[in-house]
């Protein structure tokens, strides 16, 4: 038996912008009552962003500040967190890693409709191309707890809720 300070799971959703994170955490949220924190948000609500970088369009994220900010949040356990990085948060926060992937013909036409262009969009292509996320995942949390997920279609989509929803039951059998 694994004995955990925490009495729900918590768990990290990555991948590239564009895959489904948002709309998988969604769901999620709405099946389990578990606490969906969008990380670009809270950099956003907690003043964590720096200058602006105008090659990729966006500002840095202030990680240390961030950080301070989620621990006492994710300490209870019963998080989805979601973000398009992983390395930098402590391995000790996640029960389980989603690494979500999508076909790159998919992310090419969701990221354009998103407004992405020049290099941040090629950019974006070439990390699911080259399993950027998936390698970060890998190198920064425990093998075993690190699971790939295909969401292309709907169905994926739905299957994936399911197997996660499956996932945190047996997590908790497991804790009692």
């Amino acid at each position: 038996m694994a004995s955990h300070p925490r009495t729900e799971p918590n768990i990290l959703v990555t991948g590239t912008p564009g895959v489904g994170k948002s709309t998988l955490c969604k769901l999620l949220a709405d099946r389990t009552k578990f606490t969906w924190r969008e990380v670009s948000k809270l950099a956003e609500e907690y003043s964590c962003l720096d200058e602006y970088d105008p090659e990729y369009q966006c500002p840095f994220l202030n990680e240390d500040k961030l950080l301070d900010i989620m621990e006492g949040q994710v300490a209870k356990g019963g998080n989805i967190v979601d973000y398009h990085g992983c390395e930098f948060f402590p391995e000790r926060w996640f029960d389980a890693v989603f690494v979500v992937r999508t076909n790159n013909t998919i992310l090419f036409d969701r990221l354009t409709a998103r407004g992405y262009a020049g290099k941040k969009l090629e950019d974006n292509i070439q990390c699911e191309i080259f399993e950027t996320l998936l390698e970060e995942a890998q190198s920064s949390y425990k093998p075993e707890i690190v699971t790939e997920l295909q969401n292309d279609t709907e169905e994926q989509l739905q299957k994936n809720v399911e197997n996660i929803v499956q996932w945190i039951e047996r997590w908790k059998e497991e804790s009692m």
